[in-house]
């Protein structure tokens, strides 16, 4: 399976170790407590920190170290992937193996919910409420007659993934300069405030198809304000195709907070009326994430 670097990995832990605290809203929370706690170097544990004050979680005074922006009772964090053995968790940890391992080419072909049972150590209730999940979600279709399952087509590959988000950066763009666009104040605003969450932890504490969803549905927002119905379609469409392989990049978060601040800053261009400058920031944002996404 996909892991997370070591920064995330290593925030995750630290953000568990606050939430078993019980620190109050304002407490400090020192490198050397956290590196005895966790027991690694300070090194790691600043740069966890660090990263941890971007996603707005601690805040850190000069000369004076970090602190709790909140109460440390709220920081209740699903698992990056992982999950314990029964109930919500087995399937929750079953959705997302099973996403690894198609993308990774360990699990291709035809298959039953009895062989989803068997690989991924799921009842066979379980095994049906992933794949009725999955097929919810264009992942996984129904053979004709009902006759096992097999994969929708999606992106496997990184030179797929490359040409998707340039397709993306042709498409999107342009969407901002449609004669028809017109800015949904209120969509502006729940997205403004969605992405304003991620910056005050939402990064670290939502689940990774939640993180997907967020990120996704603010582009298909902006190109639907378009007012062409054939572009949104379009990048519907490769939301659907790249949902697996961006899950295993929720994995890694260390690179979201940026993510989250030029979606706003595209907001406020677009609110400007600078439809030309949020355009090219848009392309110069898709071809940023593109380049990191691919190597």
């Amino acid at each position: 399976m996909a892991r997370p670097n070591l920064t995330t990995s290593l925030a995750t832990r630290l953000v568990d170790l606050l939430h078993r605290s019980g620190l109050q809203e304002g407490a400090h929370v020192t490198e050397q407590w956290a590196a005895d706690t966790l027991d690694v170097s300070r090194t790691p544990v600043r740069k966890a920190m660090l990263f941890l004050t971007e996603v707005g979680i601690l805040e850190r005074v000069p000369h004076r170290g970090f602190f709790l922006t909140r109460d440390a009772s709220t920081l209740s964090r699903p698992p990056l992937g992982e999950g314990g053995p029964t109930g919500d968790d087995a399937e929750r940890t079953a959705y997302f193996e099973i996403a690894d391992d198609h993308v990774g080419g360990r699990f291709t072909g035809l298959f039953t919910s009895a062989d989803i049972g068997r690989r991924y150590r799921l009842t066979s209730r379980q095994a049906d409420r992933v794949l009725a999940r999955m097929e919810s979600e264009d992942l996984v279709r129904r053979r004709p007659g009902g006759r096992g399952w097999e994969f929708q087509h999606v992106m496997v590959t990184t030179e797929a993934h490359a040409q998707s988000y340039r397709f993306r950066m042709i498409v999107e763009p342009a969407a901002l300069l449609e004669p028809g666009f017109t800015v949904d104040a209120g969509a502006f605003a729940r997205h403004r405030q969605q992405q304003e969450a991620l910056l005050q932890g939402d990064i670290l504490l939502l689940p990774r198809a939640e993180l997907f969803e967020a990120n996704a549905s603010f582009h298909e927002m902006l190109v639907g304000c378009s007012g062409n119905p054939f572009l949104l379609d379009a990048v519907r469409r490769q939301n659907r195709l790249r949902r697996l392989i961006e899950y295993r990049h929720q994995v890694d978060r260390s690179r979201l907070a940026q993510q989250a601040r030029e979606h706003l800053r595209l907001l406020d261009l677009v609110e400007e009326g600078d439809l030309a400058a949020a355009s090219a920031f848009l392309h110069g944002h898709l071809d940023r994430v593109r380049s990191i996404k691919t190597g």
